[in-house]
């Protein structure tokens, strides 16, 4: 059975998205150095989780992009926290014309202008 091991994107300037990627998932080199066109960050602590694969890259951002990362916070509290943090490592929000009524998703790019969503795991739950 296969199974998920390394997420690549590209990137204009590797050394600087491995710096963002790094210091929003807790991430590391996998090797112990980046270089100016490819790098692999891996969970500092060894623990689970897919590689963040980041290889140089002159292919531009696109607006919808087929494929993104969703990273997952508790509740909404904790939502906005890491959405603040994301913004002061350098992450933009986008403006998203396909928000949903009541999303449970707040839509970022990365320093280089790739697009995530950070997602609120308690929403619409009753407590």
């Amino acid at each position: 059975m296969l199974r998920l091991g390394t997420i690549v994107m590209g990137a204009a300037d590797v050394r600087r998205a491995a710096e963002f990627w790094a210091g929003a998932l807790g991430y590391v080199p996998r090797d112990g150095d980046v270089s100016d066109d490819w790098t692999v960050l891996v969970p500092a602590d060894g623990g689970p989780g897919p590689g963040i694969a980041l290889g140089l890259s002159t292919s531009p951002v696109r607006d919808r992009p087929r494929v993104h990362l969703d990273l997952y916070a508790a509740d909404a509290a904790e939502q906005r926290a890491e959405i603040a943090r994301l913004l002061s490592l350098g992450a933009e929000r986008v403006d998203w014309d396909l928000y949903p009524e009541d999303p449970d998703f707040v839509v970022l790019a990365d320093p280089e202008g790739n697009r995530f969503c950070v997602i609120d795991e308690a929403h619409g739950q009753t407590q």
